[in-house]
């Protein structure tokens, strides 16, 4: 199995390393790869526009990341081979973390406090318990699932939403036009775990917000696309939300003259909310490819992505 490593973005020292100590075989970093012809498989994370295509037997792509737009954005990505998603055990743990403590955040009115504090002003209210609370997940993929069990052992009332219909134990599941518009209007806290894909794309505009209870809070470290970012400044503004967690945005780093910057209602984590963890996400690739070489079937693998989907 002859495996080459394409990023701009990792240390590909690291990855090199330690993909070669659970392989117990060299690897080919870009661009110093020698035969191009012999690479059979590709661990990609920003791999440079092009290189891919160069390489002409390649048989299938594992993203070293959740995400796969860094990959297909690529206009010369060769359209026919399979992509593998990570989906990793570090990255899911990471996430859970995340999640479960800006929901957290934002149940125990934090922010408001934060805000009161610089203003000396001692106004106190008392938050629900967790089992009053309703807190809406936006995607039911492997990350949204860990993500709604974690936020439910917590004690809150799930209401999970996905493009097709699932049934989930402890969780009240809805899909749809009509079923957004439930899980939208009855949660007080959303959480967005959606991909990005051409129907993702500002799905969650003015229209939508509005469906939101007054002084609802958000928390995003899916994908910043999902939201019209002027409709959301507007509703914060106006304290039909209360407070957003946001992790992803439109452009990264998040420009200077943003307004999210300026808002105090507003908390920016600077895309962190999980990363793929270097050993187990070594061990999961490896895996993965092992069993591609191995002939067995691709759709066994968790994180295949579906070309017409987009994820």
């Amino acid at each position: 199995m002859t495996i080459a490593l394409l990023t701009s973005n990792e240390d590909p020292e690291e990855w090199k390393l330690e993909v070669e100590k659970q392989l117990g075989a060299e690897i080919q970093v870009w661009p110093e790869i020698e035969n191009p012809e012999t690479i059979e498989y590709v661990l990609a994370s920003a791999p440079p526009k092009g290189a891919i295509a160069s390489l002409p037997n390649v048989k299938a792509v594992q993203s070293l990341w959740a995400g796969i737009e860094h990959i297909t954005s690529d206009p010369d990505f060769p359209k026919h081979l399979p992509i593998i998603r990570m989906v990793d055990i570090g990255l899911t743990e990471g996430m859970q973390d995340y999640v479960l403590g800006h929901v957290m955040l934002h149940h125990l009115n934090t922010t408001r406090y934060i805000k009161a504090q610089r203003k000396k002003n001692w106004d106190p209210i008392d938050p629900p318990l967790a089992r009053q609370r309703k807190v809406a997940m936006l995607g039911l993929g492997k990350l949204g699932e860990a993500c709604a069990q974690t936020l439910r052992q917590a004690g809150f009332q799930i209401l999970g939403w996905s493009r097709s219909q699932k049934e989930i134990d402890g969780i009240q599941c809805y899909s749809g036009d009509t079923g957004l518009k439930t899980v939208l209007s009855e949660a007080s806290i959303l959480v967005n775990l959606l991909p990005n894909t051409s129907a993702t794309i500002k799905l969650l505009d003015a229209e939508k917000l509005s469906w939101m209870p007054k002084g609802a809070s958000i928390v995003n470290p899916g994908r910043g696309t999902i939201f019209d970012d002027d409709a959301l400044v507007n509703a914060l503004k106006s304290d039909a939300l209360s407070a957003v967690t946001l992790d992803v945005f439109w452009e990264e780093p998040l420009p200077k003259d943003h307004p999210f910057w300026e808002m105090d209602n507003v908390l920016i984590t600077p895309h962190i909310a999980s990363v793929t963890r270097v050993d187990t996400g070594a061990e999961t690739a490896i895996a993965n490819l092992k069993h591609l070489q191995a002939g067995k079937d691709l759709g066994q693998l968790d994180g295949v992505v579906n070309p017409e989907l987009g994820y």
